[in-house]
């Protein structure tokens, strides 16, 4: 796919995505003063540079990741992550912005966990993320296996891929794809997406799922190796 016909796909995909048509969530960018991602404000934001930049990452992804178990199920795109400072996706968000997207609204966060990584800061509305943008992620063994592993292993332009896959971003991905929200046990095989970019808790580590109907962030084994876990290598687009 030329970089062209990438820009093109992936901005119908944020057209169409939950910041855009799931209307609590429309409604929750409006309130925290966040621009909706629209083709227009997507031609005002981002450089033909910065897609050119976002085509070679996930060609880069696709290629380092190429032997990972269930990629060719994974959809690698853009996932826009927005200003902490106005939402932050790192933990439970305002229960009027799940209206519209889950059966249960409030949110669960195991009490144990800390605020997280902040691997985007603020100072822009909204920042590009290549990454696994569709409904489950790949499979690279458990928290344990990953971390043990080089860097070069997860090098993709010369960003170690793990330092992303955290909270921060799998919450904007949440929200991005709206009324059917990734790793949900409403899908026909459950996932859950781990978190190798954050420190484990009393010897647990972070992972996120959507169990019947509500979004949750868990703690639990750090050498669970499952074909349910799963993990979103990710580069930012800056």
């Amino acid at each position: 796919m030329s970089a062209k016909a990438f820009t093109r796909e992936q901005v119908q995909l944020l057209e169409a995505s939950g910041w855009n048509e799931c209307a609590s969530i429309r409604d929750g960018l409006k309130k925290v003063h966040l621009p909706a991602p629209t083709p227009a404000y997507l031609a005002k934001a981002f450089t033909p540079e910065h897609w050119a930049r976002a085509h070679r990452a996930a060609s880069g992804l696709k290629e380092k990741f190429c032997g990972a178990r269930f990629l060719d199920e994974a959809r690698v795109g853009v996932v826009l992550v927005p200003d902490p400072q106005k939402l932050d996706t790192r933990g439970a968000v305002d229960s009027a912005i799940r209206r519209d997207q889950v059966e249960d609204a409030h949110d669960f966060v195991d009490p144990r966990l800390p605020a997280g990584q902040l691997g985007i800061s603020s100072g822009r509305d909204w920042t590009m993320v290549v990454t696994v943008a569709g409904a489950a992620g790949i499979a690279l063994g458990s928290y344990d296996a990953i971390r043990a592993r080089p860097a070069r292993d997860f090098t993709v332009e010369g960003v170690d891929t793990r330092t992303l896959m955290i909270r921060q971003v799998w919450g904007a991905r949440v929200l991005q794809m709206g009324r059917e929200p990734p790793d949900s046990n409403a899908r026909a095989t459950w996932t859950f997406t781990l978190f190798p970019g954050e420190k484990p808790v009393d010897g647990d580590v972070a992972s996120g799922t959507v169990l019947h109907g509500r979004v949750r962030f868990r703690l639990g084994r750090a050498d669970r190796g499952i074909s349910s876990v799963r993990v979103c290598p990710a580069v930012v687009i800056v």
